[in-house]
């Protein structure tokens, strides 16, 4: 065992880039224990883990209840005393309640006790962050001591801006570790990396950035955990979507730290790595709330195609099961290609017509329906009579209920409340339409490794080719009532990612007309979106977590060219009216 006086020439550590579970406070304890085995395999000194490790992250409001902090304080204990053995210590992310106030912390676990805590300084509130509400800020941290070498401990938001850094080196830090649960969004990886490069930059220490992998609820952690060197090279880099117990070996040379030795894996960067988000949430959340498998609508259509292939990469094509639904509006066409896609992807497949269901329930609505023309209520009745035989299916054997529609659809209402909107999660929730079909096309041609399903091409061209359709009438097409995809896309990424004004999106090239349709009906929605499935996260602003909009909302872009306010006019009154809800 190294001495607690004489100083490191030579540290060795182990990045446990690990999946985690929200309140699984023995599983996470018994993780911590084997990636300590392995570590002490290869000579690790100390075993670093990502935030808030024990308890799972984010915990959200569950940190607030005192009987989950006693249970992680004590799961604590017992690893620290399990540390007198003489292998590595360990530096583990978890909740501290000190003086009445809950911490977001990090605790160094060595020679059989907890021999030093430190507490997050800067809280993120913002986006999918909320750690203000559940988490107290703690002080300015100065370096932790650990065997005759000074370690600075910022974790995750503390790498964002320049002060706590700038602390950890004016108080004699050598050495940055910064354990992090940065979940995905496309760009991320970069975005952290030059975070990173500033506070290397600025401190002029090495830093190894150690980040979660693994879904919860609608986040991806992407791991990609790396190392930096003072002189801004990158020494290590973990790999994407994977777990992995790293060995990086920093050296004291000339009285400066520096990373000499860690693994050089690829990353996956845009499409690859929204697919790859994707095939992880779905498969986590599936995993970790115990259900056996997943169902799901075939439609022949590109959306339900996508979950398909997502959900046979993530669980295996065994424990998928996609069932066609049609009625007298699906094509041929839509028939086959639902056949085959199922055939290539190698899941049980079987097609349960519903005529008799919307049938039934027209024969009963008719005595209050008499005199009124046939409308969307009845094209309705079709998608809530599969999302009922689904929901059926579901119940009776235990697969989590899959639902298909894509962003595009859910930002303009293209969507029926109680029908095609029933499920447990979307993994497609947060692709626009346009990534949708370039996510098809990519998975017919490269897969994740660690995926679970068949390679080769899984989804039939056709799927691809062919107007999109929801097949609620004779001749359907989505563009009947919505722009084409590719400008309905741009419009909403600007309304929703970018909150820009209509004059701007104008500016683009947009029929004025059109703009001011989407942005009504992205309003107008808001209360589908409400009672929508959970999905996946892949871009920056994604519905449920980042946007939050009032349901009742009268706000309307006037698409005037932006001006500076006039204190001396009083502003207009709103007009009057409500809007009606639509289908």
């Amino acid at each position: 065992m190294t001495s607690t006086t004489t100083p490191l020439n030579r540290l060795v550590l182990a990045l446990a880039q690990l999946d985690c579970v929200v309140g699984d406070i023995a599983g996470n304890a018994a993780r911590v224990r084997d990636a300590r085995a392995r570590a002490a395999a290869f000579g690790a000194d100390l075993v670093m883990f990502s935030e808030l490790f024990l308890a799972g992250y984010p915990p959200e409001d569950l940190v607030l209840k005192p009987a989950f902090q006693e249970s992680c304080r004590t799961a604590l204990e017992g690893l620290a005393r399990e540390t007198a053995d003489g292998g590595p210590a360990v530096l583990v992310g978890v909740p501290w309640v000190e003086a009445g106030l809950c911490h977001n912390a990090v605790a160094l676990l060595d020679h059989g006790r907890v021999e030093a805590v430190r507490f997050k300084v800067d809280l993120p509130n913002y986006g999918v962050f909320d750690e203000k509400r559940v988490f107290a800020p703690g002080p300015p941290p100065g370096p932790i001591a650990f065997r005759g070498v000074r370690l600075g401990v910022p974790i995750c938001e503390d790498i964002w801006g320049e002060e706590v850094v700038e602390c950890l080196a004016e108080t004699g830090a050598e050495i940055l570790l910064s354990p992090n649960g940065s979940p995905y969004w496309r760009g991320k990886q970069d975005e952290r990396l030059q975070v990173a490069l500033a506070r290397v930059v600025e401190s002029g220490l090495p830093l190894a950035y150690l980040n979660q992998v693994g879904g919860q609820d609608e986040l991806v952690f992407d791991g990609g955990s790396f190392a930096l060197n003072a002189d801004r090279s990158l020494a290590a880099q973990l790999p994407v979507f994977e777990e992995s117990v790293a060995k990086i070996v920093f050296e004291r040379r000339g009285g400066a730290w520096a990373c000499v030795e860690g693994p050089r894996e690829t990353t996956l960067e845009g499409d690859e790595a929204d697919y790859a988000a994707c095939v992880t949430g779905l498969r986590d959340y599936v995993d970790k709330n115990g259900f056996p498998g997943v169902v799901m609508g075939l439609s022949g259509g590109v959306d339900s195609a996508l979950c398909a292939a997502l959900a046979a990469d993530a669980l295996g094509p065994e424990r998928v099961h996609c069932v066609m639904l049609p009625y007298r509006f699906t094509s041929g066409e839509s028939l086959t290609d639902a056949d085959e896609c199922a055939r290539a992807l190698g899941v049980r497949y079987n097609t349960m017509p519903i005529a008799p269901a919307v049938e039934g329930v027209e024969a009963a609505l008719a005595p209050l329906f008499a005199g009124r023309a046939r409308d969307i209520t009845e094209e309705n009745l079709q998608s809530r009579a599969r999302g009922l035989l689904l929901m059926a299916l579901s119940n009776k054997f235990g697969p989590m209920l899959v639902t298909t529609g894509n962003k595009s659809e859910m930002s303009v209402g293209y969507a029926t409340i109680y029908g095609d909107m029933n499920g447990g999660f979307n993994p497609i929730k947060d692709l626009y339409k346009t990534q949708v079909f370039r996510l098809c096309e990519l998975r017919n041609k490269w897969m994740p490794a660690w995926a679970r399903g068949r390679a080769g091409v899984v989804i039939p061209t056709n799927i691809i080719s062919k107007p999109p359709s929801a097949e609620l009438r004779d001749n359907q097409k989505d563009q009947d009532s919505l722009p084409p995809y590719n400008a309905l896309d741009d419009i909403l990424e600007c309304l929703v990612e970018k909150e820009m004004r209509l004059s701007d999106i104008f500016a683009r090239g947009h029929d004025v007309e059109t703009v001011k349709k989407v942005e009504r009906l992205l309003y107008i929605a808001e209360y589908k979106r409400r009672q929508s499935a959970p999905g996946v996260k892949t871009t920056k602003k994604n519905f449920g977590r980042d946007r939050r909009y009032p349901i009742v909302n009268r706000f309307r872009d006037s698409g005037a060219p932006a001006t500076a306010p006039d204190a001396d006019i009083a502003p207009p009154k709103i007009a009057g009216g409500a809007e009606r809800f639509e289908e």
